[in-house]
């Protein structure tokens, strides 16, 4: 048996012969294809083999001009004809196995006939031609098409178990989804428990079974995290969870990931295969509701001012199908048909006391499955119904998708400590708040996840306890409050009105004072010889504030006379040093040209390097080449040899590098040092000697200096030995770079990054100090 294809140019058949050759051998044209014998037939051969009573039922096709018949192979993604033609997937043959009697698509013949004794099968070739192509696509009912547009969906990872997002912007989310980024979309999402195929689920009910999102017999759950597709035909935004009540570490993290997905969504569908609904569905719709309102509506409304974004994101959570199927269990309210199911969910919500108010709508759709597979017609049929209301849920563009799941990202995000977990609750308030607590009470605070970013301080309803060890008390003027104001105050050296100096002097005999803003000086520590009293007693109010980590907080130790008495005389020190600096050099490079031996040049004389022509500035030292006397700056004159023969010996001495490469060149008898000039440099070695002697003394005083300014430096400075680098540029401190304290952070900077002046009443400086660059920038008083 054999079947003979001709072609014509535009590649369509002309001809095909019977495959039966029953009862013409096969020399027939085929009229008739028989998807039951799985062949193409002639007119006799068609009536002969279907005479008998149990073939006449077969189901023939009349066959057209170019006509190719469809692979008999097929298996579809499950390995069954079955699966392959409920989906849509089942090609047209390529050729015929003229042996086995099969059509075959390429992709069968390869999977079938690639090894063993098939290789050698003969095989029939046809050539399907645009005619046919064309006519399929025209004959193809709209459920068809449908299929069709989902054959190349493919999805995504979009946020990892870790909650980083993995696609890298706007534009990257657009291509994942292969949409256009002006498409108006809606978000799809599922919940359930793991093994619950919720993965499945998604497959039939928006991509006619293909498996776009993965699944998996294993006892390991498949879906890590989360992932997304995009359904062209309903244009929706597909998400697929992870199963609550599964094995993972990064439990706490996990749960939170899902309400951001449930923040974006439009629809929700929560899929259950238990036989009767269990308490968590409504513990966990019940509490995600209440974070909602807790926590994302305010910060929804953030981000649409925010991102400026054309559609406002609703404050009103999505809606939510409960697909039930059960397999012994009669579904939900069919035992009382008269009443609703979705009136009976309302009922054991409030039995349960949860209250999901921040959900639109709450459905429910049921299937029992007595025989697999499961009936997901329902289910689409409501999904469909819920996506068509827009009255609460509007679409957006995927850009707007993206922005609003970027910003709940940031906001909430990061570790959350066990130790503070409330185990009470799917989402307890520790997944979305802040994490920090206070040193002094152990409370909590209450602000948003990464609040400081926006600058908005620490909080907690609860009242802080006094702690010795962070003096966590603040002092408020007692007469402001009396007239219904609250200003704070704090005890310094000095008032704002004096001088620096005559409040030193002020300080020195009657101790520290407070000063208020409006009423001026209230109390002096030391005003009276006896007599003084406490002033929490007389003219000041406490309040127990909560130390938190990270934050310098209290301002009490404000007392920075010492420091301000070493800031003076360093002014004044550095003062006499500059403006002497002229008149010491004149008078040291007289000295020197005094003890000078004859042959050196004189400093006057010495305007630039003899080598590298550098001038000489007023502060650059000039240094004389022990061999020939000439002025050489450091770089051209830093090597060292005995010069016997000018007198310098046998120690090494300075010397520029022409006499150092010409070391052993003579000098003439009459260059030899004469009696005088023997005197001159031995004068000239003293004075090298007392000069090294007092670079020495000099270096030795630093040192009490130093322990001198540790011991005046303010409570809140960081000590001088802890600081290692610049605190805002980083660059490590060494003998050329000097450190320099802020007078209202007290960090250490360098003097390029705390150049600026400014008054900082809060720590007692009420004249302009040193304060680095971050804190200038500050609004408002330090």
């Amino acid at each position: 048996m054999s079947a003979h294809t001709q072609t014509v140019e535009k590649g369509q058949n002309t001809t095909l012969l019977c495959q039966e050759s029953y009862v013409c051998s096969g020399t027939d044209e085929a009229i008739f294809e028989c998807d039951e014998c799985r062949s193409l037939q002639c007119q006799r051969c068609e009536e002969e083999l279907h005479q008998p009573e149990r073939l006449r039922n077969h189901e023939r096709t009349r066959i057209r001009p170019g006509h190719v018949p469809y692979c008999d192979s097929c298996k579809g993604a499950n390995g069954n004809i079955m699966h392959a033609s409920m989906t849509g997937s089942r090609q047209i043959a390529a050729v015929r196995c003229q042996v086995c009697k099969i059509n075959l698509c390429v992709e069968c013949q390869k999977r079938t006939h690639a090894g063993g004794n098939r290789r050698k099968h003969p095989v029939t070739v046809y050539h399907a031609g645009k005619a046919q192509v064309q006519e399929e696509e025209e004959g193809m009912d709209e459920e068809t098409k449908r299929r069709k547009m989902t054959e190349k969906v493919v999805s995504f990872l979009l946020v990892d178990e870790t909650e980083e997002i993995q696609v890298r912007n706007e534009e990257d989310f657009i291509k994942k989804l292969d949409c256009s980024p002006d498409q108006h979309l809606k978000v799809v999402s599922i919940f359930g428990n793991t093994g619950d195929g919720k993965s499945h689920t998604l497959n039939h009910t928006f991509f006619y079974g293909r498996e776009v999102f993965k699944t998996s017999p294993a006892q390991e759950s498949c879906t890590v995290g989360v992932w997304a597709a995009y359904d062209p035909v309903r244009k929706v935004v597909v998400i697929d969870t992870e199963g609550l009540l599964g094995a993972t570490v990064n439990l706490s993290q996990r749960t939170r990931l899902l309400l951001k997905v449930l923040a974006i969504s439009d629809l929700v569908i929560y899929r259950t295969r238990a036989d009767r609904l269990h308490n968590d569905l409504f513990k966990f719709l019940g509490d995600a509701s209440e974070a909602y309102l807790k926590h994302f509506t305010k910060e929804l409304k953030a981000t649409t001012a925010r991102c400026g974004l054309d559609v406002p994101l609703s404050t009103l959570g999505p809606g939510v199908i409960i697909f039930h199927e059960t397999v012994y269990t009669k579904l939900l309210g069919s035992d009382h048909p008269s009443e609703v199911p979705e009136k009976l969910i309302q009922d054991r919500f409030r039995k349960l006391s949860c209250f999901p108010e921040a959900f639109s709508s709450i459905h429910y759709k049921g299937t029992r499955t007595y025989n697999p597979p499961t009936d997901f017609s329902g289910l689409r049929r409501a999904v469909e119904q819920q996506l068509e209301n827009n009255t609460t849920r509007s679409p957006r563009q995927p850009g707007v998708i993206y922005k609003a799941l970027k910003a709940l990202s940031d906001r909430f995000s990061g570790e959350i400590p066990d130790d503070q977990m409330a185990h009470s609750s799917f989402f307890p308030d520790e997944y979305f708040t802040c994490s920090s607590v206070c040193l002094s009470c152990g409370c909590g605070c209450k602000k948003s996840m990464n609040h400081a970013k926006e600058g908005v301080p620490h909080e907690s309803k609860s009242r802080c306890r006094y702690s010795h060890q962070y003096d966590n008390r603040v002092y408020t003027c007692k007469a402001c409050y009396e007239r219904g104001m609250e200003v704070s105050v704090v005890p310094k050296t000095s008032a704002s009105t004096d001088s620096p100096w005559l409040g030193l002097a002020k300080y020195a005999w009657s101790g520290y004072v407070i000063e208020c803003p409006n009423c001026g000086v209230v109390y002096r520590s030391r005003q009276y010889w006896f007599g003084n009293q406490d002033p929490v007693n007389t003219v000041v109010r406490t309040e127990i504030e909560h130390v938190w980590p990270g934050t310098d907080g209290f301002l009490k130790d404000n007392n920075n006379a010492a420091q301000r008495l070493l800031d003076g005389m360093n002014f004044m020190a550095q003062s006499v040093s500059e403006l002497s600096l002229g008149p010491t050099k004149a008078v040291t490079s007289w000295l020197t040209d005094q003890i000078a031996p004859a042959y050196w040049r004189p400093n006057s004389q010495i305007l630039s390097c003899k080598k590298c022509n550098t001038p000489f500035k007023d502060n650059d030292t000039k240094h004389h080449c022990r061999a020939c006397g000439e002025g050489f700056c450091d770089g051209c004159s830093s090597k060292t040899r005995p010069v016997p023969e000018r007198g310098w010996g046998p120690a090494p001495v300075r010397v520029c590098d022409n006499c150092y490469d010409n070391r052993g060149i003579q000098l003439d008898v009459a260059e030899l040092p004469s009696d005088e000039e023997g005197g001159t440099l031995i004068a000239r070695k003293v004075g090298e000697a007392v000069q090294n002697t007092l670079g020495a003394v000099v270096t030795a005083m630093d040192i009490p200096l130093g322990l001198v300014k540790d011991a005046a430096r303010p409570a809140y400075w960081v000590p001088d030995h802890e600081i290692l680098h610049c605190h805002n540029c980083r660059k490590e401190f060494s003998i050329k770079l000097s450190k320099h304290h802020c007078r209202a952070c007290g960090q250490g900077f360098c003097d390029e990054c705390s150049h600026d002046r400014r008054a900082v009443p809060s720590r007692g400086w009420d004249h302009p100090v040193r304060v680095c660059f971050n804190c200038n920038k500050k609004p408002g008083d330090l």
